[in-house]
């Protein structure tokens, strides 16, 4: 994807399919788009917000906040919480990333008790934003989401070290920039979240005249013009 992204060299995906299947790394085809794919294309603005828990170097438990744009998958922001999550702490980190954001029409979460805080609730009352609730114990309800956060984990954090809220909230800010500019999705046609939200396309790069940049602090290393 990255390839047909900056060079327009198209590979063919069932090549590159069979070639992974040979070597054990196939995947199963995806079944279709759930319900919240279809409501964020029939729906302006819809938001999905879920939490993880991330421990630092010294085994201290900080919880983070994500929100992703459903339609998009363009990660709207992190906020990071350390120590036990209240309904106080949990609207802070919501109205965090909101400071730098409009406010979306629906925002979809799942059943954790967390979102059941009567401050959380009033929050939204407030800010006039629909809360979506998936279905109970069907984690496959809310995927794109669920899926960030393996892909945060995978490609992030379990690669990287943090001491602090402040040391974690800065790099996972910056994977949120690699994430939404550079970082190519097979469900968006090979483009990135930022193209597909602001409708754009990346220009095609000289393959004679090209060279390495890095991001995250050297985890990744992708093309870009020279």
């Amino acid at each position: 994807m990255q390839l047909a992204n900056v060079f327009n060299i198209i590979i063919d995906k069932d090549m590159v399919r069979r070639i992974l299947a040979k070597q054990g790394g196939g995947r199963s085809d995806h079944e279709g788009p759930s319900w919240l794919t279809f409501l964020g294309h029939m729906k302006d603005s819809l938001w999905s917000v879920d939490l993880f828990r991330a421990e630092s170097i010294l085994l201290s438990a900080h919880w983070v906040m994500v929100m992703i744009d459903q339609f998009t998958r363009r990660i709207i922001g992190f906020a990071v919480h350390s120590g036990p999550v209240s309904g106080t702490s949990l609207c802070c980190m919501f109205n965090g990333i909101m400071a730098n954001n409009v406010l979306p029409t629906y925002l979809s979460s799942d059943h954790d008790p967390l979102f059941n805080f009567q401050q959380w609730q009033a929050n939204l009352r407030v800010l006039e934003i629909e809360e979506i609730k998936t279905v109970p114990y069907v984690p496959i309800l809310h995927p794109f989401i669920e899926r960030l956060i393996g892909t945060i984990r995978r490609e992030c954090l379990d690669r990287l070290l943090f001491w602090n809220e402040n040391d974690l909230q800065k790099k996972i800010n910056e994977f949120q920039i690699y994430y939404n500019r550079y970082r190519c999705h097979s469900t968006l046609e090979s483009h990135t979240p930022l193209q597909k939200a602001n409708k754009a396309f990346s220009k095609l790069i000289n393959l004679n005249h090209y060279q390495w940049k890095t991001h995250c602090r050297g985890l990744f290393s992708l093309p870009m013009a020279a």
